[in-house]
Formats: C-alpha cells, structure tokens, sequence
C-alpha cells in the first residue's frame, strides 16, 4: 500500500512528467483548456471560449462547463503519477457560464486512501461560481510514470 508520504514524493520527483501527461491530454487540447497549477491532490486550469461552444441562449453550455471540471478533476486526481479513473460524479450548475469571460477551474482533494478518491471542483465565468462537482475516483495500482527507481 502507498502511504501519504509516499504519494507526494512521487508527485515531487515525477512532477515535470505528470504535468506533461496532463498537458497533453487530448480532448482538453481539443478544447483549449490550458492546465494553470498541479500540485499533490489540487489542479487548477482556464478556457477561453469560443463562439462554437455556446448554447441556444447565447451562454456557455453545460458540457464545457462540465469539460473543464472533468479536466481538472482528472489532473488532480492523477497529480501523484498514479492511474486514477472517476467512477462518479455530481455537478451542480449555478449560474450561466458567459461568452467573453473566462472559464476558470480548481480541484482539491478532500480525502483519499489506496483505492479512493474524492474530490470538490468549482468553476467560476470571470468571478462568477458557475457550477460545482463532488467526484470519486478509483486509485489504480498501476503508475504512468516511471517510479521503477522510486
């Protein structure tokens, strides 16, 4: 089992590899979202919008929304260089997200063990808190980054 201490030693030593994991995830590229911090447990990132990711009354839609939440919950998630998938999540929409503002999303890690995590995301329009998710994640045994000399 992988202690605490543990995690975070892999996140120091592997730190410039995990972030370019995230960086390079494709569907966030696709989407323009651009991962700002990852520290152990915590991602913060931006997206711009464009005019294609509106919905019919002229806001951001809701899956964006949701896209951008998803990412940083991802990258929080994975910050330790261990395999993390989301098994649930739980969003909460609090207002229209705005064309011309940005999109801007943290994660922080509430609690986690050897096979758990869960996590709280906000999203905020410019300084407006647009939405909030609870995510869970199953912790793999597995790492992506090379810990063979860990």
């Amino acid at each position: 089992m992988v202690t605490k201490l543990e995690d975070h030693a892999l996140h120091e030593k592997h730190y410039d590899q995990i972030v370019n994991v995230m960086k390079n995830e494709p569907y966030a590229n696709f989407l323009g979202i651009k991962l700002t911090n990852l520290g152990p447990g915590t991602a913060s990132a931006e997206l711009t919008p464009d005019e294609h990711m509106l919905n019919a009354h002229g806001t951001i839609h809701g899956g964006i929304i949701f896209s951008l939440a998803d990412y940083v919950f991802a990258a929080a998630s994975n910050s330790y260089g261990r395999t993390a998938m989301g098994i649930t999540t739980n969003v909460n929409f609090m207002s229209a997200g705005i064309f011309g503002q940005t999109l801007s999303a943290t994660a922080v890690e509430v609690k986690k063990n050897h096979k758990l995590g869960w996590y709280k995301i906000h999203v905020y329009s410019g300084d407006e808190l647009c939405a909030t998710m609870e995510a869970m994640v199953y912790r793999k045994s597995h790492s992506f980054v090379d810990s063979t000399d860990s």
